[in-house]
Order: C-alpha cells, then sequence, then structure tokens
C-alpha cells in the first residue's frame, strides 16, 4: 500500500490517501506535483483505495508539500511520516 500525504496550508496534520499500486500512486504525485507547479489553482480530486468512500478535493494553490511512502504490511511499529513521527514516540 502506498500513502500520499498532502501537507496543505493553515491545516496542523497531513492530509492522506491510500493507493494500492506503485504506479497509480507515482502518477498521482506527479499529477499533484504538476498542478502544484501551475500558476493557475485547480481542484485536485483525491480517492483512497484503502477507505472507498473517502473523498478529498483541495485547491493546488493551498498544498504546501507532498509525500510520497511505501507502507510495508509485514511492518509492525512503522514510523510516522514526517514531523509527527516525534510527536508518536512519546
Amino acid at each position: 500500500m502506498f500513502t500520499i500525504d498532502l501537507l496543505v496550508r493553515y491545516i496542523p496534520m497531513p492530509i492522506s490517501v491510500q493507493k494500492k499500486e506503485e504506479a497509480e500512486a507515482q502518477a498521482l504525485y506527479q499529477e499533484i506535483l504538476t498542478k502544484i507547479k501551475s500558476s493557475t489553482p485547480e481542484i485536485i480530486e483525491l480517492t483512497c483505495d484503502k477507505q472507498e468512500d473517502k473523498k478529498i478535493a483541495i485547491l493546488s494553490d493551498q498544498i504546501t508539500g507532498v509525500i510520497i511512502s511505501q507502507k510495508d504490511g509485514a511492518a509492525t511499529g512503522a514510523k510516522t511520516p514526517g514531523f509527527f513521527a516525534a510527536l508518536a514516540d512519546k
């Protein structure tokens, strides 16, 4: 399972969606990067493969970062990506 985390202006927690296939996750990552680089704000609509009823729509000019990571199903004790990893260790 691959996770795409969006860091959004004025929201302290990342917004995440999961994709089953690496190619699909990479394509979504590239699509988001392209829309962030665009000078015209666009609405990005995301769906999640893990929670099929989860849908997200966000303006591209509000995204400050995007992270793609792989969640290994066999891994126990996997660390939370980003700033909140420090909070999870306490």
